[in-house]
């Protein structure tokens, strides 16, 4: 566990400030940079990164709220950042630095006129975990245990100037222009407001997690309203090994291929059969229990889909598509992804990119098993992405494209296929009605 926070700023003052210096010291690790180049020395541009990535980690795990939640989706595909980045924005998703015990009682009396010991038997001082919005007190009544999720104070107020403040280090980090990067930042500016509001997410947790519970090997935390508020929400407490270090461990590739096949099952069923997903999925959301049963956390980040939608993005996994040209660019153009002011010359290139990716992407799909332990199909993904990232001619496409849904949509993907590869898993990424016929 990180050392102990004993205050976040709260004012946009001094959040400006902070997120101002991050942006200054980046600026100037760039121009040491690249006036090293300019006198003949050539320096490492990994160390650049390292150098970057430790200074905007720093200023955004002390801010908490948006700027570390930011930090924590950048970190989720690998395509998005250089590799020092991922590092240390991997440490978002369940081990940033805790906020001190006075800040989390000051939370609970604003909350409730209490401190945690007037509700609890017991409550530990320390966190368990910290991550972006909140982070989790393990707490007891009589023999029952709970997890007691406390958000951090300030994150909702601050939200959106911080996202304004941010902006233009992200695109530095990725290195996009603001005109690619404006008409999908409404759409997350969204989310993570709902991430904010612990009330929706209680209702949603319940609600999903009730709607979830018929699917195999997989469990919920059952969660209490009578102790949760504005921003507390109290679940079950649940032992089990988090899913990174589960990965790690000695389990048998039929146990890994089990809880694998179960967090595939879950996206599947929630996309295809709810049309509301878990959008969040990253290693430290999910637990495995003593019975090797997948145990789903944390319904902060969900997103709701039409079924129009799914159908249309979806229909991209008819093998038959990519045998009819026309009918593919009509599937594009439904999706946004060609535009009508589009030349015969960008069509041709994105038609080209879309159809290599479709055809890599979608191959888990076309097999009745498929192996993510397969490094090759990792490594080739990583590459296609880097590829699509660094082409001049669609970069210097000048409308973005697609539907802002496609966002978190994509997102549960890149997701769910880094988790497959992290559990070295093999599944059937096939409808589970299908499987038997296949």
């Amino acid at each position: 566990m990180a050392q102990e926070q004993t205050s976040i700023p709260s004012n946009r003052a001094s959040r400006v400030a902070a997120l101002a210096g991050a942006g200054a010291q980046v600026g100037v690790n760039y121009l040491k940079h690249y006036g090293r180049r300019v006198v003949g020395s050539e320096p490492a541009t990994d160390t650049l990164h390292e150098q970057n990535a430790d200074v905007v980690y720093d200023a955004f795990s002390k801010l908490k709220g948006g700027p570390l939640k930011l930090a924590q989706m950048l970190s989720i595909d690998k395509n998005m950042l250089p590799e020092a980045y991922r590092n240390q924005f991997a440490q978002a998703q369940y081990s940033a630095p805790p906020l001190s015990y006075p800040l989390v009682v000051k939370t609970f009396q604003r909350e409730f006129g209490k401190k945690p010991l007037e509700i609890f038997d017991t409550f530990s001082k320390e966190a368990a975990h910290g991550a972006s919005i909140g982070q989790v007190h393990r707490a007891a009544i009589g023999d029952k245990t709970f997890a007691v999720k406390v958000q951090y104070p300030g994150v909702a107020d601050s939200l959106n100037s911080d996202l304004a403040i941010v902006k233009p280090i992200a695109l530095r980090i990725m290195g996009m222009s603001e005109r690619d990067f404006a008409p999908y930042i409404t759409e997350v500016q969204k989310r993570l407001l709902e991430e904010t509001d612990y009330e929706l997410e209680l209702k949603r947790s319940i609600e999903l997690s009730k709607n979830s519970r018929s699917l195999k090997n997989i469990r919920f935390p059952d969660y209490y309203p009578e102790y949760s508020g504005k921003r507390v929400i109290v679940m079950d407490w649940i032992d089990g090994i988090p899913l990174d270090q589960y990965a790690e461990n000695e389990a048998s590739k039929e146990k890994r291929n089990q809880v694998a096949q179960s967090i595939w099952d879950f996206y599947h069923f929630q996309i295809h059969t709810l049309l509301r997903f878990h959008a969040d999925p990253h290693p430290g959301n999910f637990l495995v229990d003593e019975n090797n049963a997948v145990v789903a956390l944390d319904f902060g980040c969900t997103k709701e889909i039409t079924r129009q939608y799914r159908d249309d993005y979806f229909r991209f996994l008819d093998p038959a598509l990519l045998e009819d040209r026309e009918g593919f660019e009509a599937a594009m153009r439904k999706l946004d992804l060609i535009l009508e002011e589009d030349s015969l010359q960008e069509i041709d290139l994105i038609l080209h990119n879309a159809m290599l990716g479709t055809k890599l992407l979608g191959r888990p799909f076309y097999e009745k098993s498929f192996d993510f332990g397969d490094e090759d199909f990792m490594k080739s993904i990583y590459e296609f992405g880097e590829r699509q990232r660094t082409d001049r001619d669609l970069k210097q496409m000048k409308t973005a494209r697609g539907s802002p849904d496609s966002i978190y949509l994509n997102r549960a993907y890149f997701g769910l296929y880094s988790l497959m590869g992290l559990l070295r898993a093999e599944i059937s990424a096939r409808s589970p009605g299908t499987r038997e016929s296949s």
